[in-house]
């Protein structure tokens, strides 16, 4: 299954469950900023549907939302415990971290107020540990690396606080230390698996981010 729902491209649907190809820029759910966003446009047309996870509003990809109250919270509590719910991104780096392949921890804090996260120490009040896994695919000619990344946690701004703590921070992302400039930054949503609430059959979907784009393009395929 791969369609157009209003411009939006749907990877799979059925009247649990629906995964669509959020663009960059489109919030996930209502924001203040008061522009279009994924759940208010696919309730448009369902009027069912409930978020079970989020994006970065700059971040496209791969996204899964549920049809019902029942599904959203078995979905829900699917993506809590990080067991079934997997995501993998494409990331592309300001340049290539040391290592060609590794797991990053850290113990991240979310600061609400300036909506940023920041790496602190374990013993620090509401802080959260964070894993990731990531793999070097390629570098280009300017330096920046192509990544893979496989989150093991969900917190807030996880991949970019993790790489930016390493002085190899997101492609465009200046609130974390990015000095190339682009509208936006290089993070996609590549690929997700998540199992069916109700027949518990693993559902993968993923979608490559656009290689016509910059800095995509630099890496193309």
């Amino acid at each position: 299954m791969d369609y157009k729902l209003e411009g939006i491209k749907v990877l799979y649907e059925d009247k649990a469950m629906i995964v669509v190809v959020k663009p960059s820029g489109m919030a996930s759910q209502p924001d203040p900023s008061g522009n279009q966003d994924m759940l208010t446009l696919l309730n448009g047309k369902y009027h069912d549907v409930f978020l079970v996870h989020r994006l970065d509003t700059a971040t496209g990809g791969v996204m899964v939302y549920a049809r019902g109250k029942q599904s959203a919270g078995i979905l829900s509590n699917e993506v809590q415990d990080h067991l079934s719910f997997k995501k993998t991104y494409l990331v592309v780096l300001d340049k290539k971290p040391e290592e060609d392949e590794s797991e990053l921890v850290d113990y991240l804090y979310h600061d609400k107020r300036q909506n940023k996260s920041f790496v602190v120490k374990s013993d620090r009040k509401g802080s959260k540990e964070a894993r990731l896994i990531y793999r070097v695919i390629s570098i280009n000619e300017s330096g920046n690396a192509l990544v893979e990344v496989r989150l093991l946690t969900g917190r807030s701004h996880q991949i970019r606080v993790q790489f930016a703590s390493r002085r190899t921070p997101v492609f465009g992302d200046g609130k974390y230390g990015s000095r190339c400039k682009m509208k936006g930054f290089a993070l996609w949503s590549y690929k997700a698996s998540i199992k069916h609430p109700f027949t518990k059959k693993l559902i993968e979907c993923e979608c490559e981010p656009e290689y016509s784009l910059s800095p995509w393009s630099s890496f193309k395929k």
